[in-house]
């Protein structure tokens, strides 16, 4: 009978729920809208999508795929995706390291200076030197023009040793005695036993750390000013988008290629784009758990 009464739903919950459903399909059309009018776009007639004002939600005229095989024909961006790439692969592993590390020092009682430190980590949340400073520290160290600037400076986040602390605060502490007792480092403890406990807050983290360094352009405007073979992929689309796409039809084999000018940019952002939106959904089970870890407390 308790059960019952539990599983019911009032008249007021039935209708926050209506509005919620409501509320959150309006938010998803929104959001979705654009991303399908660029798809349309990319894959529509050249002459139609260029006389065109308004939201493509159909293909106009016909499919034509010759923009992809342009875009795709782009040295590179072939280039961009490689660095990107690598420069993902180098932030996840320094990113996951140093916040693990960082994470399991700040949760553990044996850090006797644990909160005041954290205080002053979580200031730099609030205030920092700015895009200036930094790029003066990193140009003093000798890091502009070098892969090390891509990677070290946004390496290690207050946020992420915050959302990992939080995830290991939650774990008992007779795990970690009961370690010590059978002779285990802090080492094994913190990679063997605790992480493997707060495998929901470390995908968030890799997923954030991803999604970063795939939409960062700004790293490689500032730390890359000559070396632009180090460039990643968002900065060829950036060229793609507001210098090269002439570049790109008139040397394309396509006759009259230039009526295709429009279309490649939409077919950029479609490239760059779709590998992000097929990895998410492997990690989205993860991300609510590993944000919501210490939020309610028992």
């Amino acid at each position: 009978m308790k059960q019952s009464k539990l599983n019911r739903v009032t008249p007021s919950r039935a209708l926050f729920l209506v509005i919620a459903v409501i509320i959150l399909t309006a938010i998803a059309v929104v959001c979705f809208i654009p991303i399908w009018h660029v798809l349309m776009a990319s894959i529509s007639d050249p002459t139609q999508v260029n006389v065109s004002k308004g939201l493509i939600i159909a293909p106009l005229e016909r499919v034509d795929l010759t923009a992809y095989s342009m875009i795709l024909s782009y040295k590179t961006l072939w280039s961009g995706y490689r660095n990107t790439i690598f420069y993902i692969i180098l932030s996840c592993a320094l990113t996951g390291v140093l916040t693990v590390i960082a994470g399991f020092v700040f949760s553990g009682s044996r850090f006797y200076y644990r909160n005041t430190f954290m205080l002053i980590i979580s200031f730099t949340m609030l205030f920092n030197g700015g895009m200036i400073p930094t790029y003066m520290v990193i140009r003093s160290i000798g890091m502009v023009d070098t892969v090390a600037a891509m990677v070290v400076p946004g390496a290690l986040s207050v946020f992420n040793i915050i959302l990992m602390r939080t995830s290991m605060q939650e774990i008992s502490g007779a795990l970690e005695e009961a370690a010590r007792l059978d002779g285990a480092n802090d080492f094994v403890i913190m990679f063997q036993i605790i992480l493997p406990l707060c495998k929901a807050t470390f995908a968030v983290i890799m997923l954030f750390t991803i999604v970063m360094k795939w939409n960062d352009y700004m790293s490689a405007l500032l730390y890359l000013p000559t070396e632009t073979g180090l460039y990643p992929l968002q900065m060829e689309l950036r060229k793609i988008l507001f210098q090269s796409s002439q570049e790109i039809t008139s040397s394309s084999s396509v006759s009259n290629a230039t009526v295709y000018a429009r279309g490649v940019e939409y077919a950029a952002i479609i490239v760059s784009t779709l590998p992000i939106l097929l990895v998410y959904p492997f990690v989205q089970k993860y991300f609510v758990t590993g944000m919501t870890i210490g939020a309610v407390k028992a």
